[in-house]
């Protein structure tokens, strides 16, 4: 392995971690919203069915 290889390794992991951390901002965000709003946007339903799906 060279060091670029290496590298791209880290960077993938970096890029996947800060996904999943998005995800969670994201998620506390639209669970902080009125239960009205959050439904009128799907949002219960939305996430459910990511979840599911494995995405």
């Amino acid at each position: 392995m060279n060091g670029s290889t290496i590298l791209r390794g880290v960077q993938h992991y970096v890029g996947k971690i800060r996904t999943i951390r998005n995800e969670i901002r994201t998620q506390r965000f639209m669970n902080s919203l009125p239960a009205d709003i959050r439904k009128d946007i799907g949002w219960p339903d939305m996430y459910a069915e990511r979840r599911f799906r494995g995405n």
